[in-house]
């Protein structure tokens, strides 16, 4: 059984407004989709690693690798208009049986560890999704008033996502929906049940401009922790 990372990097970076996309900003002196390459690859040295990326930043991406010597094993497939044409893009790339992680690149705050144990519950359920229960008080807007919302089960989702290869592959032959927000989504419109595993607090993704301060912090105590061990 083969496994597969397809790291969706497709984003234009919009909402961070500045001149470089989110995932190829400097994140305590390397690029922040950098550390979910390395984290792959710790985890497997034999996971066939998928860089979806915007057409407009191939060559930037080109000339990342060069700079940081990129040495870790990778292929590249361009992004599609939305990130369910991504990910399908990137599964053109998949051809053996076995799990495919699909994580966003804006998420660098992982490590071996995380993915073990996402794979593990994957081999054992059949996929793995990553959700951490929400903590703050949810109000539902309806209208003009608005509601308190029960969090008890709630839960905020996170990626990568694990599933089979074979049934991914399938729920991405279906047609774009607007409400397919993540690979879950996917999964269980194409009628494959999704299993939740645990997540991680740190396990923040980079949106906004003060948050790549944040994911410093948080990378710096994840190598602390990763030295004492």
């Amino acid at each position: 059984m083969k496994n597969y990372a397809i790291i969706v990097a497709g984003g234009t970076g919009s909402r961070m407004k500045g001149v470089v996309p989110k995932q190829f900003m400097l994140l305590n002196g390397k690029p922040v989709i950098l550390f979910s390459i390395e984290a792959f690859h710790s985890y497997d040295p034999s996971i066939e690693i998928i860089l979806v990326i915007h057409p407009d930043y191939l060559s930037l991406w080109k000339q990342l690798t060069r700079e940081f010597k990129i040495s870790i094993p990778f292929k590249v497939v361009e992004g599609g208009r939305t990130r369910f044409d991504s990910v399908r893009n990137g599964l053109k790339l998949v051809n053996d049986a076995g799990f495919v992680a699909v994580h966003d690149a804006a998420r660098p705050v992982i490590n071996s560890d995380f993915l073990k144990n996402l794979f593990a519950a994957a081999s054992a359920y059949g996929s793995a999704i990553p959700v951490v229960p929400i903590t703050d008080t949810i109000r539902i807007i309806d209208g003009d008033t608005s509601h308190q919302q029960d969090r008890t089960f709630l839960r905020a989702i996170q990626t990568p996502q694990v599933f089979k290869v074979s049934e991914l592959q399938r729920a991405y032959m279906q047609l774009y929906q607007p409400d397919f927000t993540d690979d879950g989504s996917v999964m269980e419109s194409a009628g494959f049940p999704v299993h939740l595993a645990e997540g991680k607090r740190e396990n923040i993704k980079i949106t906004h401009l003060e948050d790549i301060a944040v994911a410093e912090v948080l990378i710096k105590n994840l190598t602390t922790e990763a030295r004492r061990t």
